[in-house]
C-alpha cells in the first residue's frame, strides 16, 4: 500500500449527451476525458446514462445494449489506462441472462473494473432493478453510488452508511420541473452525516429538460459548489479525504 491520500482532485463531466446518439455521447466523453487527462485528476465521474442519453429507447430501442465491457468500453478502459485516473461511467448494460441494467461502472488507474452499480429506483420502460447496495473500496477510501432516483428516498443512502461508505457519488439526469430535485441530496447529505458529489448534465432529451439542471457539492445538508451550463463543461474541485472538506473555493470550470 502507497501513501495514504490526503487530497483528491475531483472532475465531474457536467455533459450534453444526446438521447440515442451512442457515437456522438462516446466521442464527447472520450473528448472530456482528455481534456482532463493533463490536469492530473484523481476521479472523472459522469452523468447518468452519459453513453446512451436517458431516454433512447424511444430512438433507438434497446437491441444494441451489450455485456459490459463491450468494445468500445474495453478501447476506453485501455485508454484511463494511459491517464492514471480512476472513471465512474454512465452506461446500460445487458446481464449474461438477458436484464437490461442502468449501471455506473468504476475503473481503475489499473484498467480493472473494480465495482459497479446498478440503478435500484428503475423507474423507465426498459431497465430492471439493480438489488445490490454495496460501497466500491477505492483503497483509500469507500464511495456509495446514488444513482439519479436512488437519492429520492433514505433507505439506499442510509445502507451504503451502514456498510463503510465515506462519501456518496451521485450521476444523475435528473432536471427541474414537476418530478425535478428537491431538496433530496441535500437531505441524503443530512441524514447520512456523508458528503454528496452530484454529476448532473445539460440538455434536453424526449421529455425532459436538463437546461438548468445543477451538478453540486453537498456537505452536512449544505451546498458548497453548484454549475448549471447550456454547454458541456469538466468540473473540478479538491477534496480533503481526512477533514471531509472541500479545499477548493469553487469549481474550476472548463468549457467542451
Amino acid at each position: 500500500m502507497g501513501e495514504i491520500m490526503k487530497t483528491i482532485k475531483v472532475a465531474l463531466l457536467h455533459l450534453l449527451p444526446i438521447a440515442g446518439d451512442i457515437e456522438n455521447n462516446q466521442r464527447l466523453i472520450e473528448t472530456a476525458v482528455k481534456q482532463v487527462a493533463d490536469q492530473q485528476v484523481d476521479w472523472i465521474i459522469t452523468p447518468e446514462l452519459a453513453v446512451s442519453g436517458l431516454q433512447f429507447s424511444q430512438k433507438i430501442g434497446t437491441q444494441w445494449i451489450k455485456p459490459q465491457p463491450d468494445e468500445w468500453m474495453t478501447n476506453f478502459i485501455t485508454y484511463v489506462q494511459s491517464l492514471n485516473t480512476t472513471i465512474f461511467l454512465g452506461c446500460p448494460e445487458r446481464s449474461e441472462t438477458g436484464e437490461l441494467y442502468n449501471s455506473v461502472f468504476v475503473i481503475n488507474p489499473d484498467g480493472q473494473l473494480i465495482g459497479k452499480q446498478r440503478k435500484i429506483a428503475s423507474i423507465d420502460d426498459w431497465s430492471t432493478s439493480g438489488t445490490s447496495i454495496e460501497p466500491i473500496d477505492m483503497g483509500h477510501v469507500k464511495i456509495g453510488v446514488l444513482i439519479c432516483a436512488d437519492a429520492y428516498t433514505p433507505n439506499i443512502a442510509d445502507t451504503f452508511l451502514h456498510k463503510g461508505a465515506e462519501i456518496l457519488i451521485a450521476p444523475s439526469s435528473w432536471g427541474p420541473g414537476l418530478h425535478g430535485p428537491n431538496g433530496e441530496w441535500e437531505q441524503r447529505s443530512k441524514d447520512t452525516g456523508l458528503c454528496v458529489f452530484v454529476c448532473n448534465r445539460t440538455g434536453e432529451d424526449e421529455s425532459v429538460s436538463f437546461w438548468e439542471a445543477e451538478s453540486l457539492v453537498i456537505k452536512n445538508g449544505k451546498r458548497l459548489l453548484t454549475h448549471q451550463s447550456k454547454q458541456s463543461a469538466i468540473l473540478t474541485f479538491e477534496w480533503d479525504l481526512e477533514k471531509m472538506d472541500l479545499v477548493s473555493p469553487d469549481f474550476t470550470i472548463t468549457i467542451i
